[in-house]
């Protein structure tokens, strides 16, 4: 894991990379590993920067329940109580695996309070935003094929960011318009795209395969230079910059699959269909996404059902 490249910590390292080990041996998927191991990293650069003579700061079996707690505090000021919460859920599970493995005797983080995270309304991602976005990719050089291919997959599919960017060429069949998603959980899934999107894609995998090295790499995603895989992390960055040339705000992939359930709950789908596509085990998540667009559904069923106005 490149997080622990070049870390000078021995004491920190040494634990980050058998925990790794421990992850991997229980099949948890690359972005998880990256987040969960993401966040111990940055606790110990917290504590080496904020408290360089404490034990913490050289050996995580050495962290107080207070060091947690201040770091956390930090990570709610200088990010958000969402990105706190994410990374408590982590370090519950990194301290957790230092109590089963006997190199602490209790976790620091009994008692640490939860983060309380306020319902945030993601706003779904307008047709206009992205027609302007495929604009912006409009031509026949690699990375504008790959861009449009890109953004298709996640608006036709409602996808995650880690479940189109993970993607494999054998995951694509271009015969019924349909990609295998592996989603949380190690949960996979088939979902149906668009013709447009078959088409888009086509055109990228036949760029992709003029390229040398192509039949040796399974990763369906690219880079521009060379032939090594376009990750996660990498198409995040490029969706900001595309964003930021064409004048949109705020791109990101989740827009996308909030969108896909405002037009699916729109058009009078399912709800159940939609847990199926979108890859969720909770039906508490179809009423949360593309809840920053409910009104604008309660308005075009109003105006369709025409109430009040037959008389």
């Amino acid at each position: 894991m490149t997080l622990l490249t070049g870390m000078k910590n021995a004491g920190w390292a040494g634990l980050l990379r058998d925990w790794d080990r421990s992850l991997r041996a229980g099949n948890h998927p690359e972005t998880t590993r990256y987040n969960y191991l993401l966040a111990a990293v940055q606790l110990a650069g917290y504590l080496v920067a904020e408290d360089p003579d404490s034990g913490g700061a050289r050996d995580p079996g050495l962290v107080t329940r207070r060091q947690v707690v201040a770091f956390q505090a930090w990570m709610v000021e200088s990010r958000s109580a969402g990105t706190a919460l994410n990374k408590y859920k982590a370090l519950l599970r990194f301290f957790g695996w230092l109590v089963e493995e006997g190199e602490v005797a209790c976790s620091p983080m009994v008692g640490v309070p939860m983060p309380r995270v306020g319902q945030k309304l993601v706003p779904i991602m307008t047709g206009d935003e992205t027609r302007r976005l495929l604009a912006e990719c409009q031509g026949k050089e690699f990375a504008q094929v790959r861009d449009q291919a890109l953004i298709r997959m996640y608006c036709s599919t409602g996808a995650r960011l880690s479940e189109i960017g993970g993607l494999l060429v054998a995951d694509v069949d271009l015969d019924t318009e349909s990609v295998l998603l592996h989603g949380k959980g190690a949960k996979d899934r088939r979902v149906r795209f668009g013709p447009n999107t078959a088409r888009a894609l086509s055109r990228y995998l036949r760029l992709r395969g003029r390229r040398e090295g192509a039949a040796e790499m399974p990763q369906l995603w690219v880079s521009v230079r060379g032939m090594s895989p376009l990750r996660p992390a990498g198409i995040k960055v490029r969706l900001k910059r595309l964003g930021q040339a064409a004048g949109v705000e705020h791109v990101y992939a989740h827009r996308w699959r909030h969108s896909f359930a405002h037009e699916w709950k729109l058009l009078g789908g399912n709800e159940g269909d939609l847990m199926l596509l979108m890859g969720w085990s909770s039906d508490e998540m179809p009423r949360r996404y593309g809840l920053s667009a409910a009104a604008e559904r309660a308005q075009e069923l109003q105006l369709r059902f025409g109430i009040g106005e037959r008389f």
